[in-house]
């Protein structure tokens, strides 16, 4: 009985140790993925590839900045700046209580065709230093009653022009209140040149934006007005000076389209802009600025792009010489590449 004791005892101890649960680990679970033996490309950087990839850069940056260039040097503009000019001399110094008065604000400007300029000719005014993306600005307006005539009481976004007399406001909000009034007619030899303010906003805008059946109610018939009146009669999806309006721009600089003149313009053409100087800037110091302008394949006039191409492509051919120059004058002598740590055998450390 003495003797299978010990032995007993012997065993519970054993079947103890192999019953005590284990600790658990956070190793993850081995895979290639985790431990990243995953087959991959991994290119040795030497001279040859450095210089053959900033050279490639090169050629094909550099044609692309010269056509993008060219093609912003061949669209012809026409800018006048007009807000200034157009206050007559006794008010030069109080431009406020001009442009809150009742007096005339027609004035007449004259623009000189320098470059033959091929239609559509598109007609812009420009606007500095008007921050049309403040954000309370930006947040005064009511999507959903711009597109439903049943929700055209729901000004709750719209504050401080929501309500008007009592009436809720359609339009409502700042950005509608403030729109664009200053109007342009344009006349070549003592003839009207027409201009086309169909199709000058978005589709998607007109189609999914502004409801055809949402027409202006209780608009700018407050004391104080920010801007130009619509008609009644119009749905708001065929305002399409409003719809351009209510796109924000998110610079305090920016164009918006007037509308399109259908016409070629001739070098050394004098042609007689009749306009209605009603907008105030002159409270925030702003400008006014109408712009004439033709396009390209590429857009509008805009230096930018091809100028950094040509940047971009110069730094890579001046890298590429560099580098050359440095490997013919003072060459080094590549390493062994079998001596890389994810070039070894897994065994042979």
């Amino acid at each position: 009985m003495s003797s299978s004791t010990p032995s007993s005892s012997a065993g519970g101890v054993g079947s103890a140790d192999s019953a005590a649960p284990r600790r658990n680990s956070k190793r993850p679970k081995y895979s290639k993925f985790t431990q990243q033996e995953l087959p991959a490309c991994k290119p040795i950087l030497t001279p040859r590839w450095v210089i053959s990839a900033f050279m490639l850069v090169s050629i094909v940056f550099v044609p692309i900045g010269l056509v993008s260039l060219f093609a912003s040097r061949d669209v012809v503009e026409i800018i006048d700046r007009y807000e200034t000019a157009c206050v007559p001399d006794g008010y030069k110094n109080d431009k406020v209580t001009f442009i809150q008065s009742n007096l005339t604000k027609q004035c007449n400007r004259t623009l000189t065709v320098k470059k033959r300029m091929k239609k559509p000719i598109y007609v812009y005014y420009q606007l500095d230093n008007f921050y049309q993306n403040h954000r309370r600005y930006v947040k005064s307006r009511s999507d959903s009653q711009l597109k439903e005539n049943s929700s055209w009481d729901d000004v709750s976004s719209c504050k401080p022009e929501d309500m008007s007399n009592g009436q809720p406001i359609v339009p409502c909000g700042l950005i509608a209140w403030s729109l664009f009034n200053d109007t342009y007619s344009f006349s070549l030899n003592s003839q009207q040149l027409a201009v086309n303010k169909k199709g000058i906003s978005w589709k998607s805008d007109r189609d999914s934006k502004f409801g055809k059946d949402v027409f202006p109610k209780n608009f700018q018939n407050g004391t104080l007005k920010g801007g130009a009146t619509l008609d009644p009669s119009i749905p708001l999806s065929e305002q399409e000076d409003l719809i351009v309006w209510m796109r924000t721009a998110a610079l305090p600089t920016f164009r918006k389209l007037y509308g399109k003149i259908e016409q070629d313009l001739q070098p050394n053409d004098q042609i007689l802009v009749t306009l209605d100087n009603n907008y105030n800037t002159y409270s925030f110091n702003g400008k006014k600025k109408l712009v004439l302008s033709t396009t390209s394949w590429l857009g509008g006039k805009n230096d930018f792009l091809g100028i950094a191409y040509l940047t971009v492509g110069g730094l890579c051919f001046f890298l590429a010489l560099s580098f050359t120059v440095v490997y013919l004058v003072k060459p080094r002598r590549l390493g062994d590449p079998s001596y890389l740590s994810w070039n070894r055998n897994p065994g042979g450390h």
